[in-house]
């Protein structure tokens, strides 16, 4: 009898144990599933969201679209560091970076600027070989986009020894008073010898609050130096020929500036007495006699802060008079 009620107890009590076995497996399960749960509700897996570049009428983007909440600065740059034609700030939308992008630089726009919210064509790219006089005047290399910008425009695409190199230039950025006054930037490429003379004379000028319209590279007008100078743009570089001539312009070295070339234009005389007058729209102030504004002349400032820093001007000139002009020699 003894012996049964033992074999029976024994049989309950692996049953028991089955049981609670069974009971803590099931337990155990439910917590893993509830924890897995809690975890997947407070760290959801991240949606996709169409780029700010999908077009509606022609279907989304082919880049791969980046998660919701990621930031937008940088989705949109372009595969290069060194595209100098993009601009971003901080603040800047993925939509306006996208649009000053697309739109820079435009050169058949006269109207249009280089600069736009704050940032330069060669932008910060080139910052660590900068060298600053002071905030907002500085010259530095020119970015490989920059470079690439002026090929074939105003430097040459097809030579093979053109009389000067592009890591023989240096962007130049400044800052100007306008003929309304106001503060803007503006941008050159000159030759790396009179770099530091452009940003010190401009630095002058700007504290002097001498007014000049406008200060573009020469690219913006296709390198059209006729259409420069009759929107009165003051620029440097542009690797061209004296005006009727097969000589290369001191332009084409980077070592001559023309500031407000149409209130100070080019002038040539012919043999019948009879001038010529360039920018032709210039023509109104080729009489030197007359008081204008904008003139320059020997009591001028720009014209006194480039002698000192050993430019020659154009209007000590004899067999022509080239008043928008200084230019310095190695």
């Amino acid at each position: 009898m003894n012996h049964k009620w033992n074999i029976l107890l024994k049989g309950l009590a692996a049953i028991g144990a089955v049981i609670v076995i069974c009971i803590s497996i099931q337990h155990m399960i439910g917590i893993g599933s509830e924890t897995l749960g809690d975890i997947a509700r407070e760290y959801p897996q991240p949606t996709m969201t169409p780029r700010p570049t999908d077009d509606p009428a022609t279907g989304p983007s082919t880049e791969t679209p980046s998660p919701s909440g990621a930031s937008n600065l940088s989705e949109n740059v372009p595969e290069s560091d060194d595209n100098a034609y993009y601009i971003a700030s901080s603040d800047a939308t993925g939509a306006e970076q996208n649009t000053m992008h697309n739109d820079l630089p435009n050169r058949t726009e006269n109207s249009d600027t280089l600069i736009l919210h704050g940032f330069s064509l060669n932008g910060d790219l080139m910052a660590d070989a900068r060298v600053t006089w002071e905030e907002g005047f500085y010259y530095e290399p020119l970015s490989e986009g920059l470079a690439e910008y002026i090929t074939g425009v105003s430097y040459p695409a097809d030579l093979e020894q053109p009389a000067i190199t592009v890591k023989e230039l240096s962007y130049v950025h400044v800052l100007y008073k306008d003929f309304d006054g106001n503060s803007q930037e503006g941008e050159l490429i000159c030759n790396q010898f009179i770099a530091p003379d452009l940003v010190e004379i401009f630095h002058e000028l700007y504290k002097a609050e001498y007014q000049i319209e406008k200060i573009r590279l020469i690219d913006a007008y296709d390198g059209d130096d006729d259409l420069s100078m009759e929107d009165n743009n003051t620029s440097c570089f542009n690797y061209r020929v004296v005006s009727g001539s097969s000589s290369l312009s001191k332009h084409a070295y980077g070592l001559a500036i023309d500031i407000n070339p149409l209130y100070n234009p080019y002038i040539t005389y012919n043999r019948d007495q009879t001038v010529n007058v360039s920018p032709a729209a210039g023509e109104d102030y080729a009489d030197r006699s007359k008081p204008f504004p904008y003139k320059i002349d020997e009591d001028d400032l720009c014209c006194r802060l480039f002698k000192e820093h050993g430019f020659t001007w154009g209007g000590n000139w004899n067999s022509c008079k080239d008043y928008q002009h200084f230019q310095k020699t190695p």
